[in-house]
């Protein structure tokens, strides 16, 4: 454990960053993902909320934060049909998922200025994002997703640990050719929770459905289940 979590800034929240530079991070942001478990987290929060769901129609995801945009790959071994919408600030990510042809909906929009009717989806998915908020944001994100999701909410987010701040420097320093990587990952740990903390940042009258379990290497998986979802009138 580091201390309390630090207002770093991270290149990656600049909407200036150029578009090369962007471009060659979130392909490393995704083969850490992919390597360092961050696909497994996603999955198995999903994994998690889908037992409320009836089978046989698509699941309908927001993907908050979502970057690069690849959930959709993390989600493939579920053998379900997932319709994603990825949320992001920077058009520049939208741009870089087309490109890469990732099967979702891109939007470009705020997550601290979501403008979706309630209920509006059926899972809520935040990965690596939730570290970039203040304590107060964060609380005030997880409080509207719980109004837009319709039967649970996924966090995917890093434990603010010594060896996990030791661990992503010495590999972005060796392997990295993102500059933006190599600052961000360090920053990130720093920015990040422990258990209590994430616990916290759930809304009081919700926090009976929360599940935080960690997970290699360095990170939380959280799960809000929405106790008593929206009756589920949309056409199967």
């Amino acid at each position: 454990m580091i201390g309390g979590r630090r207002n770093i800034h991270e290149a990656m929240d600049d909407l200036a960053v150029d578009e090369q530079d962007l471009g060659r991070a979130l392909r490393e942001l995704s083969m850490i993902n992919r390597w360092l478990g961050g696909d497994r987290v996603s999955r198995l929060g999903v994994q998690r909320i889908l037992r409320s769901l009836p089978p046989g129609r698509p699941v309908t995801v927001l993907d908050v934060g979502a970057g690069g945009s690849d959930l959709s790959r993390a989600l493939a071994p579920l053998g379900r049909q997932f319709d994603i919408t990825a949320l992001d600030v920077n058009p520049r990510a939208g741009d870089f998922a087309r490109s890469h042809g990732r099967p979702v909906t891109g939007i470009v929009g705020s997550a601290h200025a979501l403008r979706f009717d309630e209920g509006s989806f059926d899972i809520a998915h935040v990965s690596l994002f939730l570290h970039h908020c203040s304590d107060e944001e964060a609380s005030a994100l997880l409080k509207n997703l719980s109004r837009i999701a319709r039967h649970g909410i996924v966090i995917n987010d890093l434990h603010r640990h010594a060896i996990a701040y030791a661990s992503i420097f010495l590999l972005t320093k060796l392997f990295s050719r993102s500059a933006i990587v190599r600052h961000d990952a360090p920053a990130s740990v720093l920015r990040a929770f422990l258990r209590g903390e994430l616990a916290a940042l759930v809304p009081a009258e919700l926090r009976t459905a929360v599940s935080i379990s960690w997970h290699w290497a360095f990170r939380w998986c959280v799960s809000v289940s929405l106790a008593n979802p929206r009756d589920d009138t949309r056409s199967r």
